[in-house]
Formats: structure tokens, C-alpha cells, sequence
């Protein structure tokens, strides 16, 4: 399976051609480890719906960028393009608070840790516990937000000097897998995310906040203070 993958990612990449792959949730690490193109979509746990409708958006040339094609009367590609309008939102926020105020949008060099203010560990927790009591008494997909969950997860883990695999933080995204996994790759690709291999398995991915998204984070936090943030 790994060589396929491997053989597939390869391909689509190189616009070979489109490719959906199609697996159940305990295939997620494996799969993020050797998939890394946006060529490939993925699709986990999907129904029979949801695979026509990968396959469908993957030979329309809609996940290709060098193809012309007419897909906005899609539902799932305006979905899509939504999605990375959003990323592309965020990362530009995030941006503005790893820099400070009034100043211009930069990568941000290695600064002391004593310039990045301390979160507590507890703050972030209860923040997460308070995201998930919502839906105790509202419909969970309500309030679907899996960029802010998976920032908040992650920002969790970095405190207490936690490895968070794709898995893990597709959960932590409170999303069906497949979406969480476009948020994710798009979330990567726009530098708020870093993946990691894990140095003991070559099936497994790790999941980090980027610097800039870290200390964008940990501002946010010191900002907000003790205010009840949901």
C-alpha cells in the first residue's frame, strides 16, 4: 500500500492524472504520511455520495491548476474554494498577530522565548472543554469550526511538549475526517501548520503549529486574558 500511495502521489502531482483515494479512518496516518499533493483527494469513512462526488470534481480538473475547467455551478467545488478563501483569511490574521500591532506582515525570525508571552495550559483546556459542552445542548455541526479547534489542539499539545498525529487532530477538529483532512493540507500549505515525521514510523505524521501561528496563538491568549473565550 505504501509503494501505491507513494506511486499515486507521485503521479497526480505531476499531473499525470486526478486521483481520489478512499479508505476508513484507521488508514488516516498512513495515508497523510505518503500523500502530500493536493492533486490527491481524500476521502475517509465517505459514502458512495460522497466518493462520486470526489471523483466527479477530480475529472472536472478541479483540483488541477494548470486545468481550465467550468465547475462553478459545482456545490462541492465552491465548497472547496470557500475553504481556502477561509484559510487564506485566517493565515492573514494570524500573520497581523505574530508580528504585533501596526507593523507589516513578515516571516518571523527565531525570537527568545522570554518575547512570547506564557499561556496556561489549563486556559487552553478549558476553552476546548467549553467548545465541546456545546454540544451537549445544540446540534454538534451547529458550530462547526475546525481551523479554531485544530489551533486550539494544537496549541495545547505544544504547552505540554505533546507529538499530535493527523489522526489525533482530525478528532480534536470535531469534523467528519475528510474535511478536517482538507483543512488541514490547506492549513499546511499556508504555513500556519507543519507536518513532522515521526523519526520511528514511516506511516505516521505529526501535526505542529508553525512559529508564526504559535506566537500568533499565545498573543491572542495574553490579549483575551482572563475573558471567557468559546
Amino acid at each position: 500500500m505504501d509503494r501505491l500511495l507513494e506511486r499515486v502521489d507521485t503521479d497526480a502531482a505531476d499531473g499525470r492524472y486526478p486521483a481520489v483515494v478512499a479508505a476508513p479512518r484507521a488508514l488516516v496516518d498512513p495515508l497523510f504520511s505518503k500523500i502530500s499533493s493536493r492533486a490527491v483527494e481524500l476521502v475517509i469513512d465517505g459514502s458512495e455520495a460522497d466518493r462520486i462526488a470526489a471523483l466527479s470534481l477530480a475529472t472536472s480538473g478541479a483540483f488541477q491548476a494548470d486545468k481550465l475547467s467550468d465547475v462553478a455551478s459545482d456545490q462541492s467545488a465552491e465548497r472547496l474554494r470557500q475553504l481556502s478563501d477561509e484559510v487564506s483569511r485566517i493565515a492573514s490574521t494570524l500573520a497581523r498577530l505574530s508580528t504585533g500591532p501596526d507593523t507589516t506582515p513578515r516571516p518571523m525570525p527565531a525570537a527568545p522565548v522570554g518575547d512570547v508571552p506564557q499561556v496556561s495550559a489549563d486556559m487552553v483546556r478549558q476553552v476546548i472543554r467549553a467548545r465541546r459542552l456545546r454540544s451537549r445542548f445544540f446540534e454538534e455541526d451547529l458550530f462547526a469550526d475546525p481551523a479554531w479547534d485544530m489551533l486550539l489542539d494544537l496549541l495545547q499539545a505544544e504547552i505540554a511538549q505533546l507529538r499530535v498525529p493527523v489522526s489525533s487532530l482530525c478528532i480534536a477538529a470535531a469534523v467528519p475526517a475528510t474535511t478536517a483532512l482538507r483543512w488541514l493540507t490547506t492549513m499546511t500549505d499556508k504555513e500556519i501548520f507543519t507536518r513532522r515525521a515521526d523519526p520511528h514510523d514511516g506511516r505516521r505524521v505529526f501535526v505542529e503549529l508553525s512559529r508564526d501561528a504559535s506566537v500568533a496563538m499565545r498573543r491572542y491568549f495574553a490579549e483575551v486574558g482572563q475573558a471567557i473565550v468559546v
